[in-house]
């Protein structure tokens, strides 16, 4: 009998969802989570998920006590795990809108990474899609840390295209507070994205890049609320 393929994935759960399908895969060591049939994300790395963290907290206005932050996409983890290791962060809300990926989290696989960081009383985690969120709440963050999809010209749903909108992205200007920050995670580069940006009354807008080991760096796009 052939021994087991290590690089061969093993589904641990599979789901439809009101946006489709996901699924959870296990490869060796890593997990996989893929949605209608498009890989969003593993557990190989996340130096772009970290640094989506905390290039958001070095670019707020130094001495702003206790800032919070809203991150987009709850993921594999990587990013609410370094939120919740960086003691300057006060409020850490997570809003991500497949159930079946907090039921990943909360009591499933994905816990070994996360369960420190969602034990944690700065912690709270909305089960809403991220859009309808920004538009029904009237509340404010210091940062939107938003990684829900592969970036602003690869989104995983169609109705994701509107957060990149002119309407979009002045909804997430409007929930940040005044010198707040906008960090939003890109598989690639976006000229126009970041032209869009400008077009929406941020400043400071940049990115930062993770180089990969095949094809064009992960980015971070950074803009800061201009007031």
């Amino acid at each position: 009998m052939p021994a087991p393929d290590a690089h061969r994935p093993v589904v641990l759960d599979r789901r439809e969802g009101p946006f489709g399908e996901v699924v959870l895969r296990e490869r060796g060591d890593d997990f996989e989570i893929i949605a209608n049939g498009c890989f969003l994300m593993d557990t190989s790395d996340g130096r772009s998920e970290r640094l989506l963290i905390d290039a958001a907290l070095a670019a707020l206005p130094a001495g702003r006590p206790d800032p919070s932050v809203l991150i987009g996409g709850l993921g594999v983890g990587f990013s609410l795990v370094r939120a919740a290791d960086e003691p300057r962060w006060g409020r850490i809300v997570v809003v991500e809108r497949e159930q079946a990926v907090v039921d990943w989290h909360l009591g499933g696989p994905l816990g070994r990474i996360s369960g420190t960081a969602l034990a944690d009383p700065r912690t709270e985690i909305l089960a809403t899609d991220l859009v309808a969120h920004l538009d029904a709440t009237t509340e404010r963050y210091d940062a939107l840390c938003l990684d829900i999809d592969n970036g602003p010209d690869w989104t995983v749903t169609e109705d994701n295209e509107s957060l990149y909108s002119p309407t979009g992205l002045g909804a997430c200007r409007a929930r940040l507070t005044p010198g707040g920050v906008l960090a939003v995670w890109s598989a690639q580069p976006s000229a126009d994205f970041g032209e869009a940006l400008r077009n929406a009354g941020f400043r400071a807008v940049r990115t930062e890049e993770v180089a990969v080991a095949r094809g064009v760096p992960d980015v971070v796009h950074l803009a800061l609320r201009n007031d």
